[in-house]
C-alpha cells in the first residue's frame, strides 16, 4: 500500500478495508512502519517500535486491523519497554498487559510502538533528555504540546491515524491543539486505570487518544471505556455507542463562552478571535451563545497550591518507586531539574496539606459542575498562545521549586486544567488556524459530568461545518512514497 493511500483513511476506514478484504491487517502494519520511518526521523515522535504482534478477525470490531501506538506512560504491554520519559526508569519492561492493553487487543488494534512523553508527564511540551525533544510536524522549530506529544506529532505526521494519550491537567487538548487533531479527555471514570492504579494524581488524570476525525475518537471510546473488577468507581455507561451519538443532531445547545483565563494571563489575539469565531459560527447552527463566568469555586493562588501538592507527592511515591526497582539513585544524572525540584518539594508535603488538597478537589469538582446545571458547553480557547519555540517552554521558572513549576505549567495551559480537577469531559477541537504563522489553533469546549455524548455531537456537527480534514502540516507521511 502506497503511503499516499495509507493517509488518505481514517482508522474507521482503514478498518473498512480490513473488514471488505481489500488490505489486510498485516499490510496497514506495513504501511504504518514505512510512514514511521519516512517522518519519524524528523519529528522524533515514537521511541520504540515492534513488529506487529495482534492478527485482530477482520470486522470484529470498528477499528479491528488498525496501526496504533501507545504513550510511554501509564499503560502497560506485556514484554515492552514503559519508562516514562525518564532516565531513572530506563530499560523498565512491564510484565503484564495493564486493563487497557487488553481493552486495546480486543478492539482489534495492532500496536506498533511507543510515544514520547516529557518525564513523568509533568509538562505539556515534549522536550525530555532521554530520548530529546519531539518536534511539531507543522514547524519543526516548535513543540507538538504535551505530554501526549510524542502521539500527537505522530498522528499530524500521519503514522498512524489514531494513538492513546493520557490527560492530568490538559495532556489530550494541548497537543490536539498544538498539532491541529481532535482530542477528547473523557470523564473520570470513564476508562479504568488498573490494575496497577485506581488513580493517577488522585482522579486528576485519564487515559484517551488523538485522532484526525471525531468518529475516530468515539469508536475508540466505545471499545475501552467501562470499569474493570477493583475499581473504586466509575461513570455511569452512556445511554447509546458515541458512534451513534455522532450521527444525530445535537439540539440547540446553551454555550458559555469564556475567553479570560482563571489566572488572568492575557490570551494572543488570533487565539481570541478563533474562540469568538467559533461561538459565531455556533450561533449561526442555532445555538445559543452567552459570554459567561465559570466560577471555580477557590481562588486562583489555592487552585495551583492544591494541584501542586497531589502532583508533587505522587511523583514522590513514582520516583521512589523507580529508585528501588532500578537501584539508581535519585539525582541529577537519573532525574531530570525540574523533577528533582518537585519531588524535594513534595517531600515537604504535610499528610494534613494533602487532605486539603483533596478538600479544594471536591470544591472546585462542585462548583464548576454547578455551572452545567444553566448550560450545556464551555466554550474557551484550549491554550492562550501558538505552540512555543522547542527549548522556551521553561523560561521565566529556571530554579523553581515544585510549587513554582506547577505555576508555569499552569501559566502555559490555564484553561485545561479545571476540568480535570472538576472530573468532566472536555475536548480540543482544530477550527481555527493563525492567520500570521499558518499553526492549527484549537477552541476548547467542556461539558457536563458523563456528557461525552453532548460534545461528541457537537463535535461531529463542528467537522461538518468547518471541515479540516484537508489541512497538513509540512512533515507528512502521505508525501512519501512507500510499500
Amino acid at each position: 500500500m502506497e503511503l499516499h493511500e495509507y493517509t488518505q483513511y481514517d482508522a474507521v476506514g482503514l478498518a473498512g478495508l480490513v473488514a471488505r478484504g481489500e488490505v489486510t491487517a498485516a499490510e496497514l502494519a506495513g504501511a504504518a512502519l514505512a510512514a514511521m520511518a519516512a517522518v519519524n526521523p524528523r519529528i522524533n515522535a515514537v521511541v520504540e517500535s515492534w513488529p506487529a504482534e495482534d492478527a485482530p478477525v477482520p470486522g470484529s470490531t470498528p477499528l479491528a486491523g488498525v496501526p496504533f501506538l501507545i504513550k510511554d506512560l501509564a499503560v502497560s504491554m506485556r514484554g515492552k519497554r514503559v519508562e516514562s520519559g525518564s532516565r531513572l526508569a530506563a530499560g523498565t519492561v512491564a510484565g503484564q498487559d495493564s486493563f487497557l492493553m487488553r481493552r486495546f487487543r480486543r478492539a482489534g488494534l495492532v500496536t506498533l510502538g511507543r510515544t514520547a512523553t516529557p518525564e513523568f508527564a509533568y509538562s505539556t511540551t515534549t522536550e525530555p533528555v532521554l530520548y530529546g525533544a519531539t518536534r511539531n510536524p507543522w514547524d519543526l522549530a516548535r513543540t507538538p504540546g504535551g505530554s501526549s506529544g510524542g502521539s500527537a506529532a505522530a498522528v499530524a505526521a500521519g503514522i498512524t491515524p489514531l494513538a492513546h494519550a493520557t490527560d492530568a491537567a490538559g495532556s489530550i487538548r494541548v497537543p490536539a491543539a498544538s498539532t491541529g487533531l481532535f482530542g477528547l479527555k473523557p470523564t473520570r471514570g470513564r476508562i479504568s486505570l488498573g490494575p496497577d492504579a485506581d488513580e493517577v494524581f488522585n482522579g486528576l488524570a485519564v487515559h484517551g487518544g488523538l485522532s484526525r476525525t471525531v468518529r475516530d475518537s468515539a469508536a475508540l471510546l466505545d471499545l475501552i471505556q467501562g470499569p474493570e473488577t477493583g475499581d473504586p468507581y466509575f461513570a455511569e455507561r452512556p445511554r447509546r455507542p458515541y458512534g451513534e451519538e455522532i450521527t444525530r443532531d445535537p439540539g440547540r445547545l446553551r454555550v458559555g463562552l469564556v475567553t479570560t483565563a482563571w489566572s488572568g494571563r492575557a490570551v494572543e489575539p488570533a487565539v481570541r478571535e478563533a474562540a469568538l469565531a467559533t461561538g459565531r459560527l455556533l450561533e449561526s447552527l442555532g445555538h445559543r451563545v452567552d459570554v459567561a463566568v465559570v466560577d471555580l469555586g477557590v481562588g486562583w493562588e489555592e487552585f495551583v497550591l492544591a494541584n501542586a501538592r497531589l502532583w508533587s507527592v505522587n511523583l514522590v511515591r513514582w520516583i521512589d518507586g523507580f529508585a528501588g526497582a532500578t537501584g539508581r539513585p535519585v539525582d541529577e544524572s537519573t532525574v531530570e531539574p525540574e523533577m528533582l525540584a518537585s519531588y524535594a518539594w513534595g517531600r515537604g508535603v504535610s499528610g494534613a496539606e494533602f487532605v486539603d488538597a483533596l478538600d479544594v478537589r471536591n470544591r472546585v469538582a462542585r462548583s464548576v459542575g454547578a455551572c452545567f446545571d444553566a448550560r450545556d458547553v464551555v466554550l474557551t480557547p484550549t491554550l492562550p498562545e501558538v505552540p512555543v519555540a522547542l527549548g522556551t517552554y521553561g523560561r521565566g521558572a529556571e530554579g523553581a521549586d515544585g510549587l513554582g513549576w506547577l505555576e508555569h505549567l499552569f501559566h502555559r495551559s490555564p484553561f485545561t486544567a479545571a476540568f480535570n480537577v472538576a472530573g468532566t469531559p472536555a475536548m480540543s477541537v482544530p477550527l481555527a488556524c493563525d492567520p500570521a504563522t499558518g499553526l492549527p489553533v484549537g477552541v476548547q469546549f467542556a461539558a457536563g459530568y458523563g456528557r461525552e455524548d453532548v460534545l461528541f455531537r457537537l463535535a461531529a456537527q463542528l467537522e461538518q461545518a468547518a471541515p479540516w480534514a484537508g489541512r497538513r502540516p509540512a512533515v507528512w507521511a502521505g508525501a512519501a512514497r512507500g510499500v
